[in-house]
């Protein structure tokens, strides 16, 4: 597999490091002359100091042939167009980029980017795992942002423990489709009781997520 990695700060480089002690054949793009340079010293030739910006220079680099594209240049902008040309120029069959400011997610996804990659999203979702449990924890993304992926950990008082899943009054925009219960998932059926310690996935619109914390975890001093 032929991947393009645009951009040779630390994503790029580790990336393209670990794509070559995989096997892969490899183009990495970095428009700072010097650092292309003390790169290619480490890695060789498949190093090439151009902006990947800019079409013809894609095209040098192999475009036209990659397997995928991955954009991972510290600058959003630039990784979308990257991300565009290879697609719809190039005809490249799989785009990945880099997002560094999770408010531009829906516009990437709506541009028909492939695969994105927050690292400040991933932060966040670390950091929530071990947020209080009156707190709802964000997963993921859907479509454009409109929707997300919601998780509840439901503990002694949840207003939601005891009761059948078509008994709890769902805010408009969100509906319940799956509980983990001691660690096996499972698809939520109206008659699923909820128990103690089962964590329950949603999908909703964000401006349900009150009413869906108040259906679910109960306000925290009740947590």
């Amino acid at each position: 597999m032929f991947v393009l990695v645009v951009g040779g700060g630390k994503v790029g480089y580790y990336l393209t490091k670990e794509l070559i002690n995989s096997g892969h054949e490899v183009c990495l793009m970095e428009k700072d002359r010097r650092r292309a340079e003390t790169i290619k010293d480490e890695i060789g030739s498949v190093v090439i100091s151009q902006d990947g910006c800019e079409g013809k220079y894609l095209h040098e680099a192999g475009a036209n042939r990659a397997d995928i594209v991955a954009a991972v240049t510290g600058d959003d902008e630039d990784n979308l167009v990257i991300c565009q040309m290879a697609k719809h120029h190039f005809d490249v069959p799989r785009t990945i980029a880099r997002v560094n400011n999770p408010k531009n997610e829906q516009l990437f996804r709506h541009l028909g980017v492939d695969e994105i990659i927050s690292p400040t999203r991933m932060i966040l979702g670390s950091i929530e795992q071990d947020i209080p449990v009156h707190e709802l924890l964000h997963l993921a993304a859907l479509g454009v942002g409109e929707m997300e992926i919601i998780e509840a950990h439901l503990q002694a008082g949840s207003p939601a423990i005891g009761r059948a899943a078509a008994d709890i009054d769902m805010p408009k925009g969100c509906s319940l489709f799956g509980v983990i219960r001691d660690g096996m998932p499972s698809a939520i059926r109206a008659d699923t009781v909820l128990a103690e310690g089962d964590k329950v996935i949603a999908i909703g619109r964000p401006d349900c997520e009150a009413e869906l914390r108040g259906q679910l975890i109960g306000e925290p001093d009740e947590a």
